[in-house]
């Protein structure tokens, strides 16, 4: 695993457990884990469970005991990371959104189809869409329980830069982050949306804001970062993404991304109205489902509170009994169990590069719409 930050220790535990309740057809080491601090990383290995470490991830590509790099950097170094890791035919799951540009991703995933043909496989890590009651949504939207799909509204609010105070991170600058609140987690809006539904945003319509123009800068103690400096500097990303989309079978969809919703701490949500019914999904509420039924009687309609815990849901039969608890943390282990099983079925994982790639069209298409007095921009270019 190349890098060793807050998603570091989120792909770790996935790593670390997966082997332990599913059944995996191989057997997972976590051998290596790289970060450009030999203090930092040295501290993370030992408390993460990694063999061993290393400051320079090139020295991975041609080692014969790593099948596998995870790719858990900020998003400017993605792109070169994983076409080397690919062309020397180490399967590459990357975090999200896969990369800053759309020309970045393009290569990437010219990179992954290539490596594809070899046997070598890719994925990104839209980690969301394997929380069991967001894969459940899907599967019923998939079986036409709300019938045709007419109106989508997504959102993820999030809190942490209200504070004027919070230094300016590599999450604020455009060279390192790519996009602000838009990329980082917006980009799991729309990559939600799509999933559940099935659908693809072909059109949008957005407009940025960056509220907080200018932070303290960012200190630095033994590699670990989060404190604030000497200074200021600019920000140079959004704080603050809105926009309305076009799916493409004509129904609209309205996205909010933002850090600065007071008092919301991780609130991905997502509803979807459909001809025969709707579904409701709030990742602060990650273990139940709303489900709305608008073909029974009219004195029986509500929507219904489903408790996703079922071991015939997707994913729980390995956990606990029902009606215990799941969290954030599980997705990543069903992200490492369903890449695992993917390679050695040699079958290409989802969410596949070209599938991010789309993704990141999408991100494109906003910022040109919300730089062009948010006029109608197509996702296709």
């Amino acid at each position: 695993m190349v890098g060793y930050g807050f998603m570091g220790a989120a792909h770790s535990q996935g790593w670390r457990v997966a082997p332990r309740f599913f059944d995996l057809p191989a057997q997972v080491g976590m051998n290596v884990l790289v970060g450009r601090h030999s203090d930092g990383v040295e501290a993370a290995a030992a408390k993460w469970g990694w063999s061993e470490t290393a400051t320079d991830w090139r020295t991975l590509l041609d080692r014969d005991d790593i099948d596998i790099i995870d790719i858990v950097t900020p998003g400017d170094s993605h792109a070169e990371i994983a076409i080397a890791a690919l062309e020397a035919g180490k399967h590459v799951m990357c975090e999200k959104p896969m990369s800053n540009t759309v020309a970045e991703a393009i290569a990437m995933t010219a990179a992954a189809e290539a490596a594809a043909a070899k046997g070598v496989l890719a994925m990104v890590g839209y980690t969301y869409r394997r929380v069991p009651a967001a894969t459940f949504a899907r599967d019923l939207v998939a079986a036409g329980k709300i019938g045709e799909v007419q109106q989508v509204r997504a959102s993820y609010l999030q809190d942490w830069l209200v504070d004027p105070t919070v230094p300016l991170s590599w999450r604020l600058q455009k060279e390192l982050a790519g996009s602000g609140a838009l990329g980082d987690i917006g980009a799991h809006a729309i990559d939600l949306a799509q999933f559940v539904t099935g659908l693809t945003l072909t059109a949008v319509s957005g407009t940025l804001e960056t509220i907080i123009a200018e932070r303290p800068l960012e200190g630095e103690r033994s590699g670990i970062t989060g404190t604030a400096g000497e200074g200021s500097g600019m920000v140079t990303v959004d704080d603050m993404a809105l926009f309305t989309g076009r799916f493409s079978n004509g129904a609209l969809g309205s996205f909010e991304a933002t850090r600065f919703s007071t008092g919301r701490k991780n609130a991905l949500r997502l509803e979807v109205s459909g001809s025969l019914g709707a579904i409701s999904f709030d990742l602060e509420d990650l273990n139940s489902l709303g489900f709305y039924d608008a073909t029974a009687p009219a004195t029986e309609q509500g929507f219904t509170k489903i408790y996703v815990t079922e071991p015939q849901h997707p994913y729980i039969s390995a956990w606990w009994p029902a009606g215990h608890m799941l969290g954030y943390e599980h997705g990543f282990s069903h992200q490492a169990k369903d890449f695992v099983e993917a390679i050695v079925a040699a079958q290409q994982p989802t969410p596949s590069f070209a599938d991010a790639l789309q993704v990141q069209r999408v991100l494109a298409a906003v910022e040109t719409s919300a730089g062009n007095g948010s006029a109608w921009t197509s996702t296709s270019n």
